[in-house]
């Protein structure tokens, strides 16, 4: 079955114009028409994400990524489970080795309840307990998940605000177990993320061809 993309948000490595060098955001399904260098469709109908370390972030970082969101904010109560699952294969990482693959995202915040990264070779995460937690508690998820090698991810959060991290990879699952959402929570809305974040700034001597791409063959998100 082919990833569907179409209705969700894509935070591009490219610039909004040749005078404005935060990056550009567009549909999935305006990417697969008109950007094909980053955001491609395979033969099988999985999608290519393509994210050099050097181009167009954020106004906030000098890191790129080529990374879904979904287009709407969700509240915790708003379902009895949240969902966000990927198989993916990271065919190329960035220099230093790590970048993010998953996130729970909080609207009008860039502190994320959860992020995933592959980290040289491992699934590891940063979960904050509370809102605006300035650092992260760290974990590692599951190791022995190489480049070029398909993997499952899957962030889980419940109206009560317990989310899981499972990752599988060659056979082996692994995960966080419960992680606690304080109620310092409960006034936000969320939104699911995935594909590559570069954790690596560039700068004016970054290499063209240095970044990170993956391929998504399954995406589920659901909210039931």
């Amino acid at each position: 079955m082919a990833v569907n993309i179409d209705n969700l948000i894509i935070t591009t490595p490219l610039p909004k114009s040749p005078t404005n060098p935060v990056a550009l955001e567009v549909t999935g399904a305006q990417a697969l028409a008109t950007l094909s260098n980053v955001v491609s469709r395979l033969s099988d109908g999985s999608v290519r994400l393509s994210a050099p370390t050097k181009g167009a972030s954020s106004k906030s970082t000098h890191r790129t990524r080529c990374e879904w969101k979904e287009a709407v904010y969700w509240a915790l109560g708003s379902a009895a489970r949240h969902r966000n699952h990927q198989r993916m294969v990271l065919e190329k990482v960035n220099a230093a080795k790590k970048v993010v693959i998953s996130q729970m995202h909080v609207k009008d915040d860039d502190s994320p309840v959860i992020k995933v990264f592959w980290n040289n070779g491992k699934i590891t995460l940063g979960f904050r307990q509370d809102f605006n937690q300035v650092t992260p508690l760290s974990a590692n998820v599951l190791a022995e998940v190489p480049l070029g090698t398909p993997f499952d991810i899957t962030i889980e959060t419940t109206s009560a605000g317990v989310a899981t991290v499972t990752a599988t990879c060659n056979g082996r699952t692994a995960g966080s177990g419960p992680l606690q959402m304080t109620a310092s929570w409960n006034a936000r809305t969320f939104n699911f993320h995935g594909g590559v974040y570069n954790q690596v700034d560039y700068s004016e001597t970054t290499p063209a061809d240095e970044g990170s791409v993956c391929v998504i063959s399954q995406l589920e998100l659901s909210h039931q």
